[in-house]
């Protein structure tokens, strides 16, 4: 038995900021949701895959590193390419680690600083 993920939920100050964000990064379908007290944001995948990715709205601003987060990878360009086009749709550079070792990697922040990496094809 196992169990799979189906969302990955961001607790967000401005949830459909955040969505809208990384809506763009992925390409995913955008659904706004008025469940009775609870107001969010669904990123899906095509073909309803999953995970999701869900945004909430929560009172308090984010005030740590994250303890997870999400690594990319590009489709349809370098590495080089994708991070230039996630800082032109809102993401702060945070660590450019791609020639240093250990690395290969650039940590980016979301417009409400959730860290995530651009990775190498």
């Amino acid at each position: 038995m196992s169990s799979a993920i189906l969302n990955v939920t961001f607790d967000c100050h401005d949830a459909r900021l955040v969505a809208e964000f990384w809506g763009a990064v992925t390409g995913y379908k955008l659904d706004e949701m008025h469940d009775p007290g609870n107001h969010y944001w669904v990123a899906s995948p095509p073909a309803d895959a999953w995970p999701r990715l869900v945004f909430v709205t929560v009172p308090e601003k984010k005030a740590v590193k994250n303890r997870v987060h999400l690594d990319i990878v590009p489709r349809d360009r370098d590495q080089d390419g994708e991070v230039d086009r996630l800082v032109g749709l809102g993401a702060t550079l945070v660590d450019d680690r791609r020639t240093l070792s250990p690395g290969g990697w650039v940590v980016l922040a979301d417009p409400e600083g959730n860290e995530f990496c651009a990775e190498a094809v």
